[in-house]
């Protein structure tokens, strides 16, 4: 993982220790929620000394920055995550709630083109597909 001050430095934002207790929060545990990232940073340095709404600030300066990414799969908490930059698109269990990464399978970000073009510059497309992950769908009929 880089360091963290150098990854807030690169992107203009002062290196604070509740950013980075953020940061390290979310490194190897993506698709968190706000109440995850919370206890993570709770548990892991209470010398970061964080509010919620402080640690909703960070979430959203850290956002702002493209450090990390939003994701809102629709009945279900804001998730985040440090894999940024890649245009990628998630699977969602309906059961679960499990987030699984998929990479972009065409071409290059946005992977994907609107029909009937507006004069709009895309830069990203977000596709979400909901199911059953291989925990929770039943037994295939034999």
């Amino acid at each position: 993982m880089e360091d963290l001050s150098e990854s807030l430095r690169k992107k203009g934002l002062r290196n604070t220790s509740q950013r980075r207790a953020v940061l390290a929060a979310l490194h190897g545990f993506p698709h968190s929620t706000a109440s995850d990232v919370e206890a993570r940073v709770g548990a892991a340095d209470t010398s970061a000394g964080m509010s919620r709404q402080g640690l909703y600030n960070v979430l959203e300066d850290l956002t702002g920055a493209g450090l990390i990414r939003r994701i809102e799969p629709a009945g279900s908490p804001t998730r985040y995550e440090l894999r940024v930059g890649d245009n990628h698109h998630h699977l969602v269990c309906r059961r679960c709630g499990l987030i699984e990464d998929v990479d972009c399978a065409t071409g290059v970000a946005p992977c994907l083109e609107p029909v009937g073009r507006t004069g709009f510059a895309v830069e990203e497309a977000g596709i979400t597909w909901w199911g059953l992950c291989v925990r929770c769908r039943p037994e295939a009929p034999q």
